[in-house]
């Protein structure tokens, strides 16, 4: 394809990519948000195996130590390290919710696809279901089904991907539904293209934006459910290092083991924070159409 047709596309295709590279360069927050997120995966993937200590191993007699040059964080009630805890809780953490926001994104973009463009019925059965699970607080559902399903990592991880996709299914079929009856769509209908063509091809690029950026802060609300489930004591069970658990097991020595509790609560806090941060700077590149659909979710 040649002529002027093929320059605009390469054009437009130019001017995305230099919106989405220069971004992050560009806005101070998101450089904020991009620099807790490196860090925090740089010690989520070296911290623990460059920390001389085993985040189970007890030591009665080091029991509840203040921070010292030892233990830069202190010790908690059976003596194990409270950093080293902290950084396989990141490990973990991040673990889980990259894994749930993963399961949300493609469950709700292919739910989202196939109600925008196959419409009629379809659409109206899949929406009603998305506007039910809609209609309940998320984590109070994810409650719920975790406290039906027991406690373990695995059911809140469960209760969180079911209770969060719904919302990838709206943004994903209102996009579509301002793609489909586009002209490059609907030539490629005339052409004879199969509809697995016409998606692949140009539903789902044009829905990768707004998906991305959907993601990015839904990872900082994953991991705030999972730790407060798990804070609940339905999520992770002692001695499993997560954050939540820390918090829970901490609460009791506040007054006397202060970093007990701060420690993950930092830890937590400075986490959700930055990839919001991220997630922001990177809706506020997207049109104005795609901002007040992702401002409504």
């Amino acid at each position: 394809m040649s002529g002027p047709a093929a320059d605009t596309g390469v054009r437009q295709e130019s001017d995305q990519r230099d919106e989405w590279t220069e971004v992050i360069p560009a806005d101070r927050l998101a450089q904020v948000g991009l620099g807790i997120v490196f860090i925090l995966l740089v010690l989520a993937v070296f911290g623990p195996i460059v920390s001389p200590y085993d985040p189970a191993t007890q030591d009665l007699s080091s029991r509840l130590e203040a921070p010292s040059l030892t233990h830069p964080l202190g010790t908690d009630q059976l003596g194990r390290d409270v950093l080293t805890r902290l950084l396989h809780g990141a490990r973990l953490s991040l673990g889980i919710a990259l894994a749930v926001t993963s399961v949300r994104l493609v469950v709700g973009t292919a739910v989202g696809l196939v109600a925008g463009y196959a419409g009629g019925w379809i659409d109206e059965a899949l929406m009603r279901l998305v506007d039910t699970l809609l209609a309940f607080p998320g984590i109070v559902l994810a409650l719920v089904i975790a406290g039906i399903l027991g406690p373990s990592l695995v059911n809140v991880m469960l209760a969180l991907s079911v209770v969060g996709w719904a919302s990838y299914a709206r943004l994903v079929r209102s996009s579509v539904l301002s793609v489909r009856e586009r002209e490059f769509v609907t030539v490629a209908r005339l052409l004879g293209h199969t509809r697995t063509h016409v998606t692949a091809r140009h539903l789902i690029p044009n829905v990768v934006a707004p998906v991305v950026v959907l993601a990015t802060l839904d990872i900082g609300g994953v991991i705030l459910g999972t730790a407060g489930l798990s804070f609940l004591g339905l999520g992770a069970q002692p001695p499993t290092p997560e954050w939540g658990t820390m918090l829970a097991s901490g609460r009791t020595y506040l007054r006397q083991a202060w970093w007990l509790v701060n420690a993950p609560g930092v830890c937590i806090m400075f986490t959700v924070f930055g990839f919001n941060l991220l997630g922001d700077s990177l809706r506020d590149t997207l049109s104005p159409t795609q901002s007040a659909q992702m401002e409504q979710l």
